[in-house]
């Protein structure tokens, strides 16, 4: 790895990362998560255990995870030593703090024998954690701008950056509830539609209630996302901008069918695994998105200044 270039690298560990929150969801999902015992970094007294069961799954979650770890240190470090941009240094900054906290909380998810609330924070921390990442490649490379808008408004700009900053936090609520739903054995609270009786869950079914959240969030953030991809077309933002969009649009109605078919299914394995996967890459798309228009907001203000500042030497030299 380490004759890898940053932005390779960045790759590379996103990747890891992206397989470490969806084997993770299995981990969860197939209840492997004490298959090693209430202990860490050891898992059931031994170093490499009797790998069979759920000792398998979760040792090789543990292993994937200090793959990604060494990813992570090895980028950090190249990072450090490379001339370049000061905010991919904060990025990677905040990216091996995340690290550190993720791994600590991964102990203390173990040594407490998996706690909704912390498990839930685990998961949060883990999409933040993927965003710098996504950060850092996109911005290690600034040779092919895309440009934030048709016009190159900058308060345009300002707006759209706006949207998807709302978007990946309503995610990242949706992300955590459901977390905590499917924690808590709250996932079928409520059928795929109704709680029963009533449209939305009495006082005394707290499954419901905290089902019913998750679905909340997931649905203003779907109707967020597919409103946001028509008003791309209608001002005309750029073209790949609207893709982005429209691919994240294509993934939010499949997540929403997923979703129904894992409560249908009785929260079936394979579409409970499936409906994370789906909804990490939803999130990806947009912390990808959100990360070039912070990219492209830099190079359009350095665009600026070297125009004004070239206008000034011409009227100078007049």
């Amino acid at each position: 790895m380490c004759i890898l270039s940053i932005k390779r690298l960045a790759f590379v560990t996103i990747l890891l990362t992206y397989g470490l929150i969806v084997f993770g969801g299995y981990v969860a999902s197939s209840e492997s998560g004490m298959g090693c015992g209430p202990e860490w970094p050891l898992c059931n007294g031994e170093v490499i255990p009797t790998l069979k069961g759920d000792t398998l799954i979760e040792f090789a979650h543990r292993v994937i995870g200090a793959i990604l770890a060494i990813s992570c240190v090895i980028l950090f470090l190249k990072i450090l030593r490379a001339k370049i941009d000061p905010a991919i240094r904060n990025i990677g900054y905040w990216m091996i703090g995340l690290l550190v906290i993720q791994v600590l909380l991964g102990a203390v998810v173990v040594i407490l024998d998996l706690p909704s609330i912390i498990v839930s924070s685990h998961l949060m921390i883990a999409m933040v954690f993927l965003a710098s990442l996504i950060w850092i490649w996109r911005k290690a490379d600034d040779k092919k701008p895309l440009g934030n808008s048709s016009t190159g408004d900058i308060s345009d700009h300002k707006s759209i950056i706006l949207h998807l900053n709302i978007i990946l936090v309503l995610l990242l609520l949706t992300l955590a509830f459901g977390a905590y739903t499917k924690h808590e054995w709250y996932g079928l609270g409520c059928g795929w539609f109704d709680c029963g009786s009533t449209l939305l869950p009495t006082i005394d079914n707290p499954a419901g209630i905290i089902q019913t959240i998750h679905r909340l969030f997931a649905v203003l953030s779907a109707i967020y996302i597919l409103a946001l991809t028509c008003w791309a077309f209608l001002k005309k933002w750029s073209s790949p901008l609207r893709w982005r969009l429209i691919l994240a649009s294509i993934t939010v109605i499949i997540q929403l069918v997923i979703g129904v078919l894992t409560i249908t299914s009785f929260i079936d394995l394979t579409m409970a695994v499936l409906h994370l996967a789906v909804g990490t890459f939803l999130f990806s798309v947009l912390a990808e998105s959100r990360a070039v228009m912070g990219k492209d907001r830099a190079q359009s203000r350095k665009g600026q200044l070297f125009t004004g500042e070239m206008s000034s030497k011409v009227r100078t030299r007049v």
